[in-house]
């Protein structure tokens, strides 16, 4: 029986071991989606802490119930292991690891490559390599296959390679890992068949194209498409601010168009792992082509300077009421990167607090989903502050940065002496004191 032939009974017969490298906010929804479908699952993690957390039957993902992972452990379907001899055992092999960005905007490969060394030390007939993990047009091709054919196993016939990039939303209740269509690209046909054949046994539609270079651009079109628009949208939000009109009722009205048009909105800067980081991949492979990416490059300036429009806005209403930002007092309402959810990866909140101590503000937070935090650069402990009407009374500015629905934004605008929003959550709200993102109130 050949390698195909013996990978495909298993996975038909779900006998099939699945090593899931990288157990985060993609690589621990895909193993619980496993163990769902029946198969038995090991995860690799060089975090001790992640380890000794999902072997202890908890989960740190917004998206991913304890009580889930607790099911799992308990009856053998998921372990947890903090070494790589684990992935010589398990067939399929998911890379769930980050792909970060160097301080000069280029891909860091580090953890992928980490992961891909890993694999060639055990790689074996009958192995699937599939990288979930954001990277540049042409990594799984010109990265992993050819280390991997250093082995002296022929991709295909031996071992098989694929790329299909994770779609998580952190915080979507309607599109999950298992109902989100996943783009899956094979480096040959015995590629492509076999991961369509273990992921179609978790994911409830796939979207076969035709090679993992097609895949991995699919990635960053998607993610590239969001950053250039709300690139577009704050834009908007600065001009309409300029010419005072509300750039939220602007939107509203272009919504309504029924073709042609989908609705993007404007805030305090762009966060998480994907928008502002996947389009950098393109731009930085683009470079080695001598191609300047000019759109994608122009929405990265706009968004990547909210956060210093955001601090100038905070000035400018501080001064209508005859007050300086350096000595005042700043409240910070929510400071992960989108609403209601605890990460807080690339979030602007973070930048804009350092700026804004920067000018001399003092500055404290709240963010009932995010308790505390440790800040980057002084490695200091920041702990998030209980939202009281007394803080919000005795607090300069009431600065409105996540959208989280937990806040009764009535409640905050009636406590605060100046409200500046810039996520248009107290809409519908009027008050003298009561001033928002792009909109002259």
């Amino acid at each position: 029986m050949s390698a195909y032939e013996d990978l495909k009974r298993k996975i038909d017969s779900y006998e099939a071991e699945i090593g899931i490298i990288g157990l985060g906010y993609v690589g621990l929804p895909l193993a619980i989606e496993f163990c769902k479908a029946g198969y038995k699952v090991s995860g690799y993690d060089v975090s001790e802490r992640k380890v000794e957390l999902v072997n202890s039957g908890s989960s740190d993902v917004d998206d991913v119930p304890s009580d889930d992972v607790a099911r799992f452990v308990s009856s053998g379907a998921l372990k947890a292991h903090s070494t790589p001899d684990v992935l010589s055992k398990a067939d399929i092999l998911p890379i769930c690891v980050p792909t970060p960005l160097s301080k000069t905007k280029d891909p860091d490969m580090t953890y992928i490559r980490r992961a891909a060394d890993d694999i060639k030390k055990v790689l074996r007939p009958g192995h699937l390599v599939i990288l979930e993990s954001t990277t540049y047009p042409g990594t799984t091709q010109e990265e992993l296959l050819p280390l991997f054919e250093e082995t002296g196993l022929k991709v295909g016939e031996d071992f098989f390679l694929a790329f299909s990039p994770e779609r998580v939303d952190p915080g979507n209740l309607r599109y999950t890992t298992k109902n989100t269509p996943k783009v899956v690209g094979g480096v040959t046909s015995n590629c492509l068949e076999l991961t369509l054949a273990i992921y179609s046994k978790v994911i409830d539609t796939l979207v076969p194209v035709s090679s993992p270079m097609v895949a991995e651009m699919t990635k960053l079109y998607e993610n590239t498409f969001r950053n250039i628009n709300i690139g577009l949208t704050n834009e908007f939000a600065i001009i309409c601010d300029k010419l005072e009109i509300d750039v939220w009722e602007v939107i509203d009205a272009a919504a309504t168009k029924p073709f042609g048009f989908m609705k993007f909105t404007p805030g305090p800067g762009l966060g998480g792992h994907c928008i502002p980081i996947d389009p950098h991949y393109l731009s930085w492979k683009m470079r080695g082509l001598n191609y300047h990416t000019r759109f994608i490059d122009i929405a990265g300036d706009v968004n990547s300077n909210m956060p210093n429009y955001v601090v100038l806005k905070c000035m400018e209403v501080l001064n209508r009421f005859e007050k300086s930002l350096n000595g005042s007092s700043v409240l910070v309402l929510g400071i992960s990167y989108k609403e209601n959810i605890s990460d807080i990866r690339e979030s602007p909140a973070l930048e804009i607090m350092k700026l804004l101590k920067e000018q001399g503000a003092k500055v404290v937070y709240n963010d009932p989903y995010v308790p505390s935090y440790i800040e980057g650069e002084t490695r200091e402990k920041i702990c998030s502050i209980p939202l009281t009407a007394k803080l919000l009374q005795e607090s300069d500015l009431t600065l409105i940065l996540v959208a989280h629905s937990d806040y009764d934004y009535g409640f905050i605008v009636k406590n605060s002496q100046i409200v500046f929003d810039t996520r248009n959550a107290t809409n519908g709200i009027v008050s003298d004191k009561l001033f928002r993102l792009g909109a002259t109130r």
